[in-house]
């Protein structure tokens, strides 16, 4: 049964607010990029600029820095995002079909992190990398947060859903473990992969806390760390500021509009059980 027209209109009304509310803050965010110096905080508030002043994003992508840092950003960001996706989905297969000691207690242990929230441990977990000698290197942006207890979560809830008979009939047939995994369960997971590997690049790219604190070496600076020293070095080069970030989201805004159908199908089938 069709709903009334009063309701579908106000589904689409609430939808069409909620979008532009969403997107606003983008599209000012690029429009300010053309902005000048003074026009971007200017009262009263002035969406559009007087005159569009496309220098700015030509002299963004000029800056040998500015392209310095989204490359280190963005090959950073595809090493931990297939590292996470190695180590977080073997994981969720040990604990969601291998059965051994201890396995309830280990699993309490690895979901604990889910609510320590990340600043409670920023202090301990300086120290550890510190003396591991690991600062001023792309080992300490990758490594500590490569495996994820809400990563490990929401993968194993995905194999939970996949049928036992799949394994069984595959070790009638003599397949290993490994083989079973690599064979059956990793063909099966492009939907719950991309919600985990587009959950980590984002998280990845968008780290400013960590990196700040744990890279001196301009040679590795990230991208938010870049834009974050931008104030104290450039002054008010507002326009030029906003032209920067604006550009340092389109990677993310074109990964997330690629993949929006495998996200939305794979945060529906990881909790089916």
């Amino acid at each position: 049964m069709r709903r009334p027209i009063a309701s579908r209109l106000s589904s689409y009304v609430l939808v069409a607010l909620i979008a532009v509310s969403s997107l606003l803050p983008l599209a000012w965010m690029a429009i300010a990029g053309f902005k000048g110096r003074t026009e971007v905080l200017r009262t009263p508030f002035q969406f559009l600029p007087e005159v569009w002043r496309i220098e700015n994003y030509a002299q963004i992508l000029a800056d040998t820095e500015f392209l310095r840092a989204m490359s280190v950003t963005f090959v950073g960001a595809v090493i931990f995002t297939v590292l996470s996706l190695a180590v977080n989905a073997s994981a969720a297969y040990a604990f969601a079909r291998l059965d051994f000691r201890f396995k309830r207690y280990l699993w309490a242990f690895c979901i604990v992190p889910l609510f320590i929230p990340g600043f409670a441990i920023l202090l301990t977990s300086f120290v550890v990398v510190s003396g591991l000698g690991m600062l001023d290197t792309m080992a300490v942006l990758v490594i500590p947060g490569v495996a994820s207890a809400f990563q490990m979560f929401f993968i194993r809830q995905f194999y939970l859903s996949i049928p036992v008979a799949l394994e069984e009939a595959a070790m009638i047939d003599g397949a290993s473990r490994w083989k079973i995994f690599t064979t059956i369960f990793l063909p099966q997971s492009r939907a719950p992969f991309v919600v985990v590997g587009v959950a980590s690049f984002l998280a990845f790219w968008n780290a400013y806390v960590w990196p700040i604190l744990t890279i001196q070496n301009p040679e590795l600076f990230q991208i938010q760390q870049y834009l974050g020293n931008f104030r104290s070095e450039r002054g008010n080069e507002w326009g030029l500021l906003m032209a920067g970030s604006f550009l340092s989201a389109l990677p993310l805004i074109s990964l997330v509009l690629i993949f929006q159908r495998y996200i939305v199908n794979g945060v529906r089938i990881s909790g089916l059980k």
